[in-house]
């Protein structure tokens, strides 16, 4: 989803130097060149966070690591979970992938899980409610 957004925005790029370099001067070229490295740098580090995120469901907590440059590691207990959110807006529907937001008491330690698709993000928030409803160690 991020890939294609990123293409939409470069092609726009590319037409409005493009356009401007065949008509008056050929220095828009250069704005078309850097529209090109910037596509092809941006496939290659979204493709690189992207795989940065990922999740571990242990016995009594879930792990959430993301990061590629400043690497985060969030460990949410079963217990301390309040609610569980699956969030997907119209253009992740269109993709077919939603977004699950943790929420526990502190703000500090509220956690997200995106770019999973729907059936993935639904069977993992009733595993997670399931288990914070058989722990209630934050109520």
């Amino acid at each position: 989803m991020r890939r294609a957004w990123l293409t939409i925005e470069s092609v726009v790029a590319l037409v409005v130097f493009t356009v401007p370099a065949v008509m008056f001067s050929r220095w828009f070229l250069i704005g078309t060149a850097v529209s090109i490295v910037a596509l092809v740098w941006g496939w290659w580090l979204i493709g690189r966070q992207i795989r940065s995120w990922g999740y571990a469901e242990r016995a009594d907590d879930l792990l959430i690591r993301h990061g590629v440059m400043f690497r985060e590691l969030v460990v949410v207990p079963y217990g301390r979970m309040q609610f569980v959110d699956v969030q997907a807006g119209p253009i992740d529907q269109v993709f077919g992938v939603a977004h699950i937001q943790l929420h526990t008491a502190s703000a500090g330690t509220d956690a997200r899980i995106p770019g999973l698709s729907a059936a993935e993000a639904s069977r993992l928030r009733d595993r997670l409610a399931s288990r914070g409803e058989a722990r209630l160690a934050g109520l």
